[in-house]
């Protein structure tokens, strides 16, 4: 895990407070494609599948947060399906809280775009070695 995602996944965290973590269990699905979406997650623990269809499969892992597409339009459908590899916690963050980081803390804002930036080169260079 870097620098980036420890600030990313602390962010998140100190804005969750004392929520607790969503645990979920291996082969649990977290979200699936097309369902409405309204909360970004991050992995504090553990590993999740994101099967993006034809577009290849993405491993996430502690640190790392996924379905921020949700909090950016609230009209936001999955585009993939998540699914818990094994036993692991996550995180949520809602819209509010997402939309008060973004605002107040601008750090956060340029790690969540550089954790994207580096997830869409990892699947492109995936489509291209097919």
């Amino acid at each position: 895990m870097n620098i980036n995602t420890n600030l990313e996944l602390n962010t998140i965290a100190a804005l969750a407070g004392k929520r607790d973590h969503l645990c979920v269990n291996q082969g649990d699905v977290i979200f699936q494609h097309g369902e409405l979406g309204d909360k970004l997650y991050a992995v504090v623990s553990g590993e999740v599948q994101l099967n993006w269809g034809d577009h290849g499969v993405e491993i996430i892992g502690p640190g790392s947060s996924f379905g921020v597409g949700a909090l950016v339009d609230p009209e936001h459908r999955r585009f993939g399906t998540a699914v818990a590899l094994c036993n692991s916690e996550l995180l949520e963050m809602n819209r509010e809280e997402f939309l008060f980081a973004m605002q107040e803390l601008p750090m956060f804002s340029l790690e969540m775009m550089h954790d994207l930036e580096q997830r869409l080169q990892r699947l492109k260079e995936q489509i291209a070695h097919r």
